[in-house]
């Protein structure tokens, strides 16, 4: 039993390290993508608390969402931020999964470059909607009354840098068309959709999502607006930015035995093994032998004549 764990781990090890330098390779070469999208991560941060100076608390506006659906309250207001961080926490570990498990269909670092460029060009158009009209928040916190519902003014520039997170995300008012929870779950479940392997999974994220939209409007975060034009905007921005990035290589065409191909005769031996051919037959049939030499062209000669006619 202590040799099989110790194999096994020994192997895992292995398996992770291969995986690393392969990543690393990715990742020089798209460092500067991945850096520019968590940038922008805090930029739309900055925007959404900028917009809470903006915000001025009002009466509800009528919504459709609120009359069918029972209101969560302020003590069960936590269910809804608790779903979103199981289905960020997920997918996060399920983009790191090709460093143990066999079954590699892509990169880590490829895949979270696609997933930054959908979060950007989304958030992109969010930052430009909610600073076109600010809606009075529904949220608790933003409504009259509330001395959370409209921020002071700051007293200096690092005031307004810092953006006191993460309670200044959590409490934000003013940055509601559109949800910007949506924007992660969708964006994390069409990305599985795509590169995902198990159905089932796809059939319950899809179920997730909905639910996620359904709880945002019943905890009064969001008005239903803000949840049903985050569902078709980022079904539409992940459909025409994923055409115009590049593919990536589907990894699971490889031998599950080899992590990386070093080479294309490597590769093209991998798939000559699971076809149940090898090079060496492959040669062979190549070759032809004619009074006692190899031809490695393949040709075929004549019979030499004799004197005696044989």
């Amino acid at each position: 039993m202590t040799f099989y764990v110790a194999r096994e781990t020994s192997k895992i090890w292995r398996r992770i390290t291969t995986e690393l330098t392969v990543e690393l390779q990715h990742l020089s070469e798209k460092w500067k993508f991945i850096l520019a999208g968590l940038i922008f991560q805090y930029i739309h941060g900055l925007a959404a608390r900028g917009v809470h100076y903006l915000h001025r608390p009002g009466p509800l506006l009528q919504d459709i969402g609120f009359k069918i659906l029972p209101e969560l309250g302020k003590e069960r207001g936590y269910i809804s931020e608790s779903l979103f961080s199981f289905i960020f926490f997920s997918f996060f570990l399920w983009t790191f999964h090709p460093f143990i498990f066999h079954s590699k269909r892509f990169y880590t670092v490829l895949i979270w470059c696609r997933v930054l460029a959908f979060l950007v060009v989304s958030q992109v158009l969010r930052i430009f909607t909610f600073y076109s009209t600010q809606l009075p928040g529904p949220n608790y916190h933003c409504r009259e009354g509330s001395k959370l519902a409209v921020l002071p003014r700051p007293e200096n520039v690092m005031e307004v840098l810092l953006i006191n997170f993460p309670r200044g995300v959590i409490y934000g008012c003013g940055d509601l068309i559109f949800s910007s929870h949506m924007i992660f779950t969708l964006v994390f479940v069409l990305t599985y959709q795509k590169y995902g392997s198990k159905r089932i999974i796809k059939h319950m994220a899809w179920l997730v999502a909905i639910l996620q939209s359904l709880l945002i409007v019943a905890s009064r975060k969001h008005y239903t607006v803000d949840v049903v034009v985050a569902w078709y905007t980022v079904n539409l921005v992940v459909f025409f930015v994923d055409r115009k990035l590049q593919e990536m290589p589907d990894r699971s065409v490889s031998s599950p035995g080899v992590l990386l191909p070093v080479s294309l005769r490597d590769k093209d031996e991998n798939h000559r093994m699971l076809n149940g051919t090898s090079l060496e037959t492959n040669d062979r049939r190549g070759r032809s032998q004619v009074n006692g030499k190899t031809l490695d062209d393949g040709a075929h000669l004549g019979s030499e004549p004799t004197m005696n006619g044989k």
